[in-house]
C-alpha cells in the first residue's frame, strides 16, 4: 500500500476559469493512499529510521502533532510496520479526520485550551507533543515543522510536476502550513535553476509570513499556522498571496461546480489565490496548483450550507460559474462575514 505514496495525478483545468489565457494544472494529492499530501512526509519522515531499525514495533512509540492529514498518513505507516502512534490535535481538527486516525490504531489526544500568548492552538499541541516525548518510553517525535525529511519528500513532488510539463513552468502556487511542500519545491526549482516564480499562498491570521497577523479566527485546519515554523527560510516565496476562511470556501465550491474536483479547504485557497493574481500573471503562462486532499473530510463544514451561512451569512457567487449552480441560503439576520474577499 505505501509503495503508492506519490506519482498523483497532474491534470489541466480547462473550465475554472474558461476565458483565461494562462494554461492551469493541478496535481491532484487527494489520490495519496490516505487521501493528502502529508502521505510523503509521513512516509518519508519515518521510513529511513524504520529501515535502520531506530522505530521498533512494540518498543517504539510516535508522537506528533497534526490538525489531520498528517495524522492520518503517519497512522497508516504505523499500523503497517505495527508501530504505537499517539496524535495530539485539537478542536479544529475534523471529526472524521479523528475516526479514521482512529480507524487505523492511532490514539488521538485532544489539546481543549489554545495557548495563552497566542491565542491559537498550535503553540499547545507542540507543548504537549514534548510532554509526551519526555514522558512516554521510547516515544519519537517526526517533528514535521522543523524535519528537513518533511521538504525533501516535496522535491519529488515538484520534480514530478516538472517533468509532466515539457514545455515548462512558469508559476508554482501552494498553501503553506509546515513549510515541508514549500520549501521542497522551492529546493527543487533552485537545485534545477528553473525559471518558476512561487506563489505562497497563507491563511489570513496565520504568523508564517507576516510577523504580526491580524487577530483574525482561523475555522479550517491544515492551513497557516500561529507560529513562523523552522522549515521557512526569508526567500521562500516570490510572492505570498493571504487568504480568508471564506474564500477557501468559494475557491472549493468554485473547483466542485467548474471542475468536478471535491478538495480540501487549503486547495480553495489556492483557488481563490490564483484567481485574485489572473490579472498580473503573463498571458500564454503555465501555472501550477497543489491541491492537497480530497473534500470528503469537509462535508460538514465547507460543503454544508447551514455550517457556511452560520459562520459566513451569505456567500456571494463567485463569477464564471454555471447558471443553475444552487444558491446557498439566506443570511441570518447577524452576518459574519471577516475576511478578505
Amino acid at each position: 500500500m505505501l509503495s503508492t505514496v506519490g506519482a498523483t495525478p497532474l491534470v489541466e483545468l480547462v473550465r475554472l476559469f474558461p476565458d483565461s489565457p494562462v494554461r492551469v494544472f493541478a496535481k491532484l494529492e487527494g489520490f495519496n493512499p490516505a487521501g493528502s499530501i502529508k502521505d510523503r512526509p509521513a512516509l518519508n519522515m519515518l521510513g529511513d529510521r524504520i529501515r535502520r531499525g531506530e522505530l521498533v514495533p512494540g518498543e517504539s512509540v510516535v508522537v506528533e502533532s497534526s490538525s489531520g492529514n498528517l495524522g492520518i498518513g503517519l497512522a497508516q505507516v504505523c499500523r503497517y510496520y505495527g508501530l504505537r502512534f499517539i496524535c495530539v490535535v485539537d478542536p479544529r481538527a475534523n471529526k472524521q479526520n479523528i475516526d479514521i486516525m482512529r480507524a487505523l490504531g492511532a490514539e488521538v489526544e485532544m489539546v481543549t485550551e489554545p495557548d495563552r500568548e497566542t491565542g491559537d492552538y498550535l503553540p499547545a499541541r507542540v507543548r504537549r507533543v514534548r510532554e509526551l516525548t519526555l514522558t512516554v518510553p521510547g516515544a519519537y517525535w517526526p517533528n514535521q515543522y522543523g524535519n528537513p525529511l518533511n521538504a525533501l519528500a516535496h522535491r519529488t513532488t515538484m520534480r514530478e510536476i516538472d517533468e509532466a510539463l515539457p514545455g515548462g513552468l512558469d508559476y508554482l502556487i501552494c498553501s503553506a502550513s509546515s513549510c515541508g511542500t514549500l520549501r521542497g519545491c522551492a529546493d527543487y526549482i533552485r537545485a534545477h535553476r528553473l525559471p518558476v516564480k512561487i506563489v505562497a499562498v497563507d491563511a489570513l491570521g496565520s504568523a508564517i509570513f507576516d510577523p504580526e497577523p491580524p487577530a483574525v479566527p482561523r475555522l479550517l485546519p491544515g492551513h497557516g499556522a500561529a507560529t513562523r515554523p523552522p522549515l521557512h527560510t526569508p526567500d521562500l516565496a516570490d510572492t505570498v498571496v493571504h487568504v480568508g476562511d471564506l474564500d477557501c470556501v468559494i475557491g472549493c465550491r468554485r473547483l466542485a461546480a467548474t471542475e468536478a474536483i471535491l478538495a480540501g479547504g487549503s486547495s480553495g485557497a489556492v483557488v481563490s489565490a490564483l484567481d485574485s493574481l489572473r490579472h498580473v500573471i503573463p498571458d500564454g503562462s503555465t501555472c501550477a496548483i497543489v491541491l492537497p486532499d480530497r473534500g470528503e473530510r469537509y462535508l460538514s463544514t465547507i460543503y454544508n450550507d447551514a455550517w457556511v451561512s452560520e459562520n459566513f451569512g451569505r456567500v456571494p457567487r463567485p463569477q464564471g460559474l454555471p447558471a443553475d449552480l444552487p444558491a446557498l441560503p439566506a443570511p441570518s439576520a447577524m452576518e459574519k462575514i471577516s475576511c478578505s474577499s
